[in-house]
């Protein structure tokens, strides 16, 4: 977890190959619908170029379908997702019913001024539509509002672990590691 360009699709994948599970990452899928032209891309790309979050039921419905597929039974790595305390209840019950429960949550912390210039720099080599300033700091903002709440639950449920992500991408990555490393059980 963590705000926009704190990092999160940067390091999903390098943690998903540490301890050997799929990353799934929600912006992945969007824009894999988007791609193709699907309508399920069209809906998502009007609320991803205005920074808001796309509904929770399509958000949802993908992730349940995501979680149930053949290579994440053994285990995933959620990236960007849950977003809102509504998202993490169904999270919830998907696991209690298919007999699953999460083991941790890492948050990437960064300060404000370095993500909108990550975003900005992220715009212009990526050219991605939801990265102009004022879309990111507007992201920003939802961030504060939506997902932050699920920093307090997942803290209580002893799940949380928190991580600078200030700083060049090794850094933050061995900080990530080393983490891993301490909560993955021996394979």
């Amino acid at each position: 977890m963590g705000p926009p360009g704190a990092g999160k699709g940067t390091h999903a994948g390098t943690l998903a190959e540490q301890i050997a599970v799929p990353a799934i990452a929600t912006g992945d899928i969007f824009r894999a619908h988007v791609a193709a032209g699907s309508e399920l891309g069209r809906t998502a790309q009007q609320y991803v170029d205005s920074g808001a979050y796309v509904p929770d039921e399509v958000t949802n419905a993908m992730i349940r379908e995501r979680l149930a597929a053949a290579d994440a039974r053994s285990g995933f790595l959620l990236d960007g997702y849950p977003r809102t305390l509504d998202q993490a209840g169904v999270l919830d019950e998907l696991l209690v019913a298919q007999g699953r429960e999460l083991t941790a949550v890492v948050v990437l912390h960064v300060d404000r001024e370095s993500l909108v210039a990550r975003l900005l720099n992220r715009a212009q080599v990526q050219g991605r539509s939801d990265d102009s300033e004022d879309v990111v700091r507007h992201r920003l903002e939802v961030y504060s509002n939506q997902t932050v709440p699920l920093l307090s639950l997942y803290g209580e449920r002893g799940l949380l672990h928190e991580i600078d992500g200030n700083g060049d991408i090794t850094e933050v990555r061995e900080r990530l590691l080393e983490i891993t490393y301490q909560l993955t059980p021996a394979r």
